[in-house]
């Protein structure tokens, strides 16, 4: 996304969290952009009973927790790393001037930002009104589509926890439904891994 040498220009630097490791916490007022150079986080909540909801992942090169820097309002989850993942981290002050001086950077930004409204959105309305079925083969091609593979096979690499995770259904679930999928020719299953 931005150039690892305009995050340094503008004050950037680079963290590196180790797995389970703690990035930002939810109430906490939001002070830096974070892009991952290498790695995976995730954004999660947790219920009173210690459910944990996950909100998103995030990988290579992609940027998380903006909308609070934007909007001036404490984080609404927390993340952490799920493996050893290096992040640039950049301070308000030099991520709005970096947006200042490079429009088409801002650009970029807000068009990701309105993706992932887009698939939010998405979620919300798959996960309250349709069968476990159609809200997996929904976020699958969500993926695929949003990954730029939109001909071709396109390999999920998230596990089926992950996906129970994103989707609010159990693990169990998952397996049961991508094995039906699977019968039906809407997905395919190679050596345990998912490709539609």
């Amino acid at each position: 996304m931005i150039p690892e040498q305009l995050l340094h220009t503008y004050g950037g630097i680079l963290k590196t969290y180790e797995k389970d490791e703690e990035i930002l916490k939810k109430n906490q007022s939001a002070k830096f952009f974070y892009q991952i150079k290498t790695g995976a986080v995730k954004m999660y909540n947790n219920s009173e009973d210690g459910k944990e909801f996950v909100l998103g992942y995030f990988n290579d090169a992609q940027s998380f927790a903006e909308p609070p820097l934007f909007g001036d309002f404490e984080y609404p989850a927390n993340a952490c790393a799920i493996k050893q993942t290096s992040i640039y981290k950049l301070n308000k002050t030099g991520f709005f001037k970096l947006l200042k001086d490079h429009f088409d950077i801002h650009l970029q930004v807000n068009k990701i930002l309105c993706q992932r409204i887009k698939y939010k959105s998405m979620i919300m309305s798959e996960i309250s009104v349709h069968t476990p079925e159609h809200q997996l083969i929904s976020l699958l091609k969500y993926l695929k589509k949003d990954s730029k593979h939109s001909t071709g096979k396109y390999e999920v690499l998230l596990t089926r926890q992950q996906l129970a995770d994103l989707t609010g259904l159990r693990v169990e679930t998952v397996i049961r439904t991508i094995k039906n999928l699977a019968v039906k020719k809407k997905l395919e299953i190679i050596y345990r891994k998912i490709f539609i």
